[in-house]
């Protein structure tokens, strides 16, 4: 009897070793989870640390350099003295700072006004189907894939006072009687170099805002044909409400893009005449390679990466409240 109770008492429960061999079977299915989620970082880590030597190392050696007294000097002489935040003073108290930023706002403010406007027209009329419609979206594209100092280089001669299209078109509609100067007077340069980053701009609005009109459920456009909605209150009550979270990616995309906009103004005006079309990254651009001041154009250079961080900063959290 006693011999029997000890072979009881050393006999395995199978119910224990079942448990047993569940938790193990857990544990392995948790541990291949693991590692199936966090495998994708393996493969884009070549990717970030390539991005992050390429772009992530000079943002944050401007940024550095942008609180230290940087000069000609200093770059052959390898001695740079830390200054804390005498560049940012120093540029805020000059004039031509804020007259950069100004013309950056009416420069970014009015290219993004006239981009979305006319490319929400472009892409309502391209959703439609009408004759040479493929024809016209390739020609329309086709401005989008030339390089903008190209673009720079055949707006430059479109506004040229004595053979520029421009003019001849204004006086042939009786707009104007004689050639305007339009790249050599101050009051005409900002609008020249507004108006060929417009029309460098429309194609990509016109890109994603086809792609975003094209996604919309067809559903509500039928019910609301029947009953009764006219085009512009579908427009105005079901496209534009459904097409929220796209027009804020363009519109976000399109500051970014558009304030930072440094060939087409340096290629058309450099900036002039007398500063009248100096934005930001041309003001920067002439503090470090005319003026061979680069902790003071680090500074500018920081400050437009603050402005852009801030801009992010609110789409991301309008995106977030979006989603939610």
């Amino acid at each position: 009897m006693l011999e029997i109770i000890k072979r009881k008492s050393v006999r395995s429960d199978p119910n224990e070793s079942t448990v047993s061999g569940g938790i193990l079977s857990l544990g392995k299915r948790r541990k291949h989870l693991f590692i199936g989620n966090r495998i994708g970082y393996v493969y884009i880590a070549p990717a970030f640390l390539f991005l992050l030597a390429i772009m992530g190392f000079p943002i944050l050696f401007s940024i550095f350099i942008s609180f230290q007294n940087y000069n000609l000097e200093t770059l052959i002489s390898g001695k740079v003295v830390f200054v804390g935040l005498k560049n940012y003073e120093a540029i805020f108290q000059a004039p031509a700072f804020w007259t950069a930023l100004k013309h950056s706002a009416i420069f970014t403010i009015a290219s993004i006004f006239f981009q979305f406007t006319l490319g929400l027209i472009i892409a309502l009329l391209f959703v439609r189907s009408f004759p040479l419609s493929n024809t016209m979206r390739g020609l329309m594209l086709s401005g989008w894939q030339i390089p903008s100092v190209v673009t720079g280089t055949v707006f430059l001669w479109i506004f040229n006072l004595d053979y520029g299209v421009f003019n001849r078109i204004l006086m042939f509609l009786n707009l104007i009687k004689e050639p305007v100067g339009w790249l050599v007077q101050g009051n005409t340069a900002l609008i020249a170099v507004i108006i060929t980053n417009i029309w460098l701009g429309i194609p990509f609005n016109v890109i994603i805002l086809t792609a975003g009109i094209t996604g919309l459920p067809e559903d509500v456009y039928e019910a609301a044909t029947v009953d009764g909605a006219s085009y512009f209150q579908q427009l105005t009550y079901i496209t534009l409400p459904l097409l929220k979270s796209t027009i804020l990616a363009v519109l976000m995309l399109g500051f970014i893009y558009t304030l930072r906009v440094f060939d087409i103004i340096w290629i058309m005006t450099r900036g002039g005449p007398a500063d009248a079309t100096e934005v930001l990254p041309t003001f920067a651009y002439r503090l470090s390679l005319v003026h061979f001041d680069f902790g003071q154009s680090a500074a500018v250079a920081t400050v437009i990466l603050l402005i852009l961080f801030v801009a992010a900063f609110f789409y991301a959290k309008n995106a977030a409240l979006e989603n939610m």
